[in-house]
Parts: C-alpha cells; structure tokens; sequence
C-alpha cells in the first residue's frame, strides 16, 4: 500500500478532534443542533488552521443521518461516502485552476438538482480570492439566493482580495493561527500514535518553526520521521539535522562574531554552516529570530517559557545582553530581515550573506544611519575595553570624615554610620566623578537621572521614564552604585529609585531660528 502522509493520515474527522478553533467549531456545532444553518461560509485564516478540514467536517455533519451532539456520527453511509470522497453531495473546487467564468456556469447549471441522498449538497472553493472579476459575478446572483438544499463554503487566506458583495453574503468565521501549545499536544498525539519516541524539545522546536500552521508542523515531523532510522527516537539534534537548521549555539557563535567585528571568524561560520549542508535562507531566518529573542530579553526581561526556549539558550541570551544595546540589535534585525527577501529569487544566496557580514561587521565603509550607529556604538565599546584594560580609576579624593580605619590606624569598623545630609551633598556635586567608576552601561543610563538627597541617609535617584528605570534596575545599577560610593565614603547610602512624573520630565524647547520655519499663517477658505 503506498504511503500516505501524517497530515492525510490523521486529518481530524469531527469537530472533536480539530484544534486551535474552538470558538469556529462551538458556533458551527450550535448551528447544527438549533438547525439556523446558513446558506453559505466564508472560512478565513492562514494557511494550515484547518479551514478545508472543518469544511469537510461540516458538509459532513450537515449530511449526516443520525448526527449526534451537532456533529457527524462517522457511521452512517453518507458519512462514510462523504469521508472515502465518493459523495456526489460534496464538491470540492480549487479556485486557483478553476477561476473562470465557464467553471462557476457549470456550478450555476448543477444546483438546479437537488442531491440524491442526504439533506445538502456542499459546495468547498478553496482559495476563492483566485477567481477572476467575472466568475465573481457570475457567482453573485446564486450565492445570493440559493436553493434550500445548497451550502456554498469559501475558503481563502486573503479575504481583503474579495468583493465586499461576496462577503456580505456569506457568515464570515476567522480561524486563527494555533498556538505552539496546541501543536506540541497534538504533535504528542501523533508521535504515541506512530509509536515514536520523541524528544519534548525537538517537538517545541518543530511547533515554533511551523509558525501557527499545524499542517506545516505535522509535516515537518513526518519529514523528522523519514530521517530516522528504525527504532531511533527523535531527539533535538536529528530534528535539526532532518529540517536543515542549525543549533543556538552555532546562532551564538555567528553572533559574537559580529559583535566582536571578526569579519574572517563571521565568514567562516558561514562555509561551516553551508558543509554541513545547511540552507543559508534558513540559517538567516533563524539568526533573525535569535536576534528577536534577544531583544526581548533586553528590553522587557522575557522568561524562558515566553521566548520558547530551554533554560540553557536562556542563560546564554542573558549573557549576551551585556554585550550590545537594543539599537545595535535592532540594525542588525532590519539588515538581516531585508538580506532574507533578497535572498528568495537570488541566484548565490551565499554572495548576499557575505555582504551582509562584511556590512554588519566593518561599519565605516557604509553611510547608512544604522551603520553610523553601529560605528559610534563600536568605538564606545573599544573606549570601555581599553579603560577596564587600562588604569584603575582615581580615587575620589576622601572627606576628613571618610578616613578609613587604616588610615588611622584604628581597629576595622564592620558597620559603616549612615550617611548624613552633608554627605550627601558633597556625593551630589562629585556625581559625574561616582559616575566615571561605574561600568559603562549603568553610567550610561544613570547620566540620565537627577539627584534629590532626602533625610535618613537616602539619596533619591528619578528617572525620566519607566524604560530606563527598569534598564537601571536589571543591569544592577543601584547596587553597583551602593558598593563604589561605601568604599569611596565609607559611608552608608541607601539609593531610592523612582520614575519622574508628567510634569517633572524636561520640556522639549523650540529655538528662534526653528520656530522662525513654522508657518503660522493659517487661511480658511468658506
């Protein structure tokens, strides 16, 4: 018997088994048990929701002789007619080869007779937005008023491209993009149903890559199936042999490549990743992503569990946040998302990915506003590498009553007094100085903020945003502070950090010559 594909093999055969659409099947199931069945559906949604399923499963259950709970009994003769597709009362079209007038006459001439078994006969056209202007007329009248017994269902994964007269005529349904939940339980399903062992990990990875499409994830996991020898269970590393992919790791690699502007080291990884005969559009792909995951994690602290990863490339990420700022980041998502689209119909998509890492890595030779970025973002780097390489800084020079127990030759106190409102002050005019010792991320944000010194030792520090605060706060800044500030003053200092409220952010000022540009000379016209 030939082979038959996972997503034929075990396509859902009632409302019960179709996942991701709740919403989509409780309403139809309604529908069918109150008997308020429409004359014509409109399914819309990407590709691989289930759309052309439930469709089937629809015209079923409409047909059915003795349905039960508002959907098909699977039993009966007409179900399993329409099921084996030998039904004459289901007629599925592919708009995509059948958009012409003459096709939809046929369709006009046809529902003229009323079926010979069942209650309807159920029209699927799917990708109806391929039909031409004149088929969607010619289709107007009759999907205007139908006969009792006829249903028309049309599928498309771009409802904007049809006639608003269609669409008013039709209950329109939107089936939504399923999430890597639902994939990975069915994906589960599937995998005890075949008899497989299979790794969680490669099967979370294969329902990210599918991207909301559950047909494409069973697909891919049939394709991860074929690679496998027999017996063997399907672990993280064949799935990503099978697929073409390439690991985090090798992702991590190429990254700190073009941090570190290694161009030879970046190059290299390339021909590394085209022996082991990896698809470079893929690896692109991947990389966006990695570099998506990333700025997440940047800029508003995403767990483990939202990015859709292990634990492990979480601790990783994190590591490699310290490294670069989100604008760097996000030059490189906008380089490598356009190097994707010209890589579609590129002859050697080797040559553009090359380009691309000389691009990223060598900044001075581009004059685009994301290059200069990288440069200036580039020499700060180097700036901090060569002062963290260099000369300790200077100390500040210490207050009479900041004199350390060894200066005067005094016993080691463990307990540090807490800081008084003098202390204070004179911590706010060497500010800029407290600054030069902290590392160059925290200083960088906490130029930003201004001092407010407050009784009982509290120094309060205001931000102008809730952005920065929180940037303040997960680099460690106010504790980096705590520690340079008591062994500078020997003084104990609590920092407070808040965020500034409206009407304390500073104003945007327009200077005399800006504002001598604008036209104020308004005319209104009767």
């Amino acid at each position: 018997m030939a082979y038959i594909a996972l997503y034929r093999k075990w396509r859902p055969s009632s409302f019960d088994e179709v996942r991701g659409q709740d919403a989509v099947v409780r309403t139809l199931k309604n529908q069918i048990r109150s008997g308020r069945i429409a004359h014509a559906y409109l399914f819309c949604g990407s590709r691989g929701t289930g759309k052309t399923t439930v469709a089937k499963i629809l015209a079923r259950a409409v047909n059915c002789l003795a349905p039960e709970e508002g959907g098909a009994c699977g039993r009966c003769s007409l179900c399993q007619s329409i099921q084996e597709g030998s039904s004459t009362n289901v007629i599925e079209i592919d708009a995509a080869s059948n958009n012409g007038v003459d096709n939809v006459r046929e369709i006009r001439e046809e529902v003229a007779y009323r079926p010979a078994e069942g209650r309807y006969r159920v029209y699927i056209i799917d990708e109806v937005h391929m039909l031409s202007p004149g088929a969607f007329n010619a289709l107007l009248k009759t999907l205007e008023e139908p006969p009792e017994y006829i249903i028309f269902i049309l599928a498309t994964t771009e409802p904007h491209k049809l006639p608003a007269t269609i669409v008013s005529r039709c209950q329109r349904f939107d089936f939504r993009r399923i999430t890597p939940e639902d994939i990975l339980g069915r994906l589960k399903e599937l995998a005890e149903k075949e008899g497989v062992q299979a790794e969680e990990k490669a099967l979370k990875y294969i329902a990210r890559k599918a991207d909301g499409a559950l047909r494409d994830a069973i697909s891919l996991f049939d394709q991860c199936l074929s690679a496998l020898e027999p017996g063997q269970a399907l672990g993280y590393g064949e799935a990503l042999k099978a697929l073409g992919t390439v690991d985090s790791e090798v992702l991590s690699r190429f990254l700190r490549a073009l941090l570190m502007d290694d161009t030879g080291a970046a190059l290299e990884l390339i021909e590394e990743v085209r022996g082991a005969g990896r698809e470079l559009s893929q690896f692109v792909q991947d990389f966006t992503w990695y570099l998506r995951n990333l700025l997440l994690l940047m800029s508003a602290e995403a767990p483990a569990d939202l990015l859709e990863m292990s634990e492990e490339d979480w601790l990783r990420l994190r590591e490699e946040s310290q490294m670069t700022r989100p604008e760097e980041l996000m030059g490189l998502i906008r380089l490598f998302s356009a190097l994707l689209n010209e890589m579609r119909g590129a002859a050697d998509k080797r040559i553009l990915l090359e380009m691309a890492v000389i691009r990223a890595t060598r900044p001075q030779e581009a004059a685009e506003p994301e290059a200069l970025l990288g440069r200036l973002t580039r020499l700060e780097r180097k700036l901090e590498q060569l002062e963290n390489r260099g000369t300790v800084p200077t100390p500040l020079p210490k207050l009479p009553e900041e004199a350390s127990a060894e200066e005067t030759g005094e016993a080691a106190v463990k307990k540090l007094d807490r800081a008084k409102w003098d202390d204070l002050t004179q911590m706010k005019e060497r500010w800029p100085r407290i600054l030069g010792s902290l590392d160059y991320q925290n200083a960088q944000l906490l130029k930003k903020a201004w001092l407010e010194p407050r009784d009982g030792g509290v120094m309060g520090l205001v931000s102008q945003d809730n952005f920065t605060a929180n940037m303040i706060r997960r680099f460690g800044g106010l504790e980096k502070l705590r520690e340079i500030v008591q062994a500078q003053y020997q003084k104990e200092v609590v920092f407070d950090l808040r965020v500034a409220a409206l009407k304390e952010r500073e104003p945007v000022f327009v200077s005399d010559e800006e504002l001598a540009r604008i036209n104020m000379q308004i005319e209104v016209e009767d």
